[in-house]
């Protein structure tokens, strides 16, 4: 495993009276952080890449807002959330289908079962690399799909190489009722996902 992407421990998180004190301060922090890892695709469709920070904050929130102290229940958030953070040759993100009329939004999610599995990541050069989505738990039926999906995109040591060596990086949805891309991502996203890479 590279150094970002370390899995977290108890050790790598605060103790939640430091976190409050701190929280506004981290919070400014991950929001900028956020601004280049954070996609839209299309008008109702965005991919949020997490990493080591991302995630670190998202556990602080938890542990915030259930008031979590014990030791279990913090290593039960570490075990939920640590596999988010990319390893090396994978890129992670959460997928979130935005619509804000609820009647909207409920018509859209049946149009658009199987989603996940028609987003895709692209190195210019290669072929490119449908998510593997939702490892943890089934998030559709058949009539419906969920409006928030995990996924990974492995990569291969040659895409790796190449992203690296400043080749573009496209991401895109092939569904046939959400077809969009981002052809290449801006210089910032391409610059974040290169630095999830080992």
């Amino acid at each position: 495993m590279t150094p970002m992407a370390k899995l977290l421990t108890r050790d790598d998180l605060y103790p939640l009276e430091k976190y409050l004190e701190m929280r506004t301060d981290m919070r400014s922090k991950v929001m900028v952080h956020k601004k280049s890892r954070n996609l839209p695709i299309g008008p109702n469709v965005t991919l949020y890449f997490e990493d080591r920070l991302t995630i670190q904050y998202q556990i602080q929130e938890m542990l915030r807002a259930e008031k979590i102290f014990d030791a279990e229940g913090i290593q039960e958030e570490l075990d939920t959330y640590n596999p988010l953070i990319p390893d090396g040759k994978n890129w992670k993100g959460t997928m979130m289908i935005e619509f804000t009329d609820v009647d909207e939004r409920i018509a859209a999610l049946a149009q658009l079962i199987g989603i996940d599995r028609q987003t895709w990541v692209k190195v210019d050069g290669f072929d490119k690399i449908f998510a593997i989505s939702n490892e943890d738990l089934e998030r559709e039926t058949e009539e419906k799909t969920s409006a928030v999906h995990f996924m990974r995109f492995e990569l291969k040591p040659e895409m790796i190489k190449a992203a690296k060596n400043g080749a573009a990086i496209s991401v895109g949805i092939d569904h046939e009722n959400y077809l969009h891309s981002v052809d290449p991502v801006p210089e910032n996203f391409r610059e974040a996902l290169v630095n999830d890479l080992g």
